[in-house]
């Protein structure tokens, strides 16, 4: 297998990012967040691995004071288990911490690999509340109130985990999400 490098996102990167983003998600409960243009980030805290042209990996990170965040982190499919996600993990938390960030976080769904690899990297989870979908007009309409000229069809929610069974008796999509918290030292 040809060798991968990790470095700094470049503009040129951009249909490759997305790619790469996308299928990375498409296994996982993230799979209809799609994005079709690359959310810009502070310069420096935008990596990614490639082969050659193909962006195989990225984590791009967001810092507001000393408290930080993972935005977006993704492995291309056919190159996980590479450690891939822990050198670009590792490079990123690095440069936070010279940018003064004591901790840095991440939040994320309820796919157990996922929740393994950042407990694996030193993370812990901190909170966690729900992600509730109204996936179709029916769900829509049970939740929603009745306006005239106004049809539900979808909706996304936040609800906090108390109201976790009675929310999963009556929509097909709720999720746990999860913040873990990792300190730089």
């Amino acid at each position: 297998m040809t060798e991968w490098i990790a470095r700094d996102y470049a503009s040129t990167d951009e249909t490759s990012w997305l790619r790469c983003r996308v299928l990375a998600l498409l296994d996982t409960n993230y799979y209809d967040d799609v994005a079709t243009v690359k959310p810009s980030r502070e310069a420096g805290l935008e990596l990614v691995a490639t082969i050659g042209d193909q962006v195989i990996g990225l984590l791009d990170a967001s810092m507001t004071g000393s408290e930080s965040t993972i935005e977006t982190i993704a492995i291309h499919p056919d190159h996980r288990r590479l450690g891939v996600g822990q050198r670009l993990l590792k490079e990123i938390c690095d440069r936070l911490q010279t940018r003064g960030a004591t901790q840095v976080d991440a939040w994320t769904r309820d796919d157990q690999g996922t929740l393994a690899w950042y407990r694996s990297q030193g993370f812990e989870q901190k909170m966690r509340y729900l992600h509730v979908y109204a996936s179709n007009p029916t769900e829509a309409a049970q939740a929603f109130a009745a306006q005239p000229n106004l049809t539900p069809y979808a909706g996304f929610f936040h609800a906090w985990e108390e109201h976790e069974n009675a929310l999963r008796t009556q929509f097909s999509r709720v999720y746990s999400c999860r913040q873990f918290v990792k300190p730089l030292s």
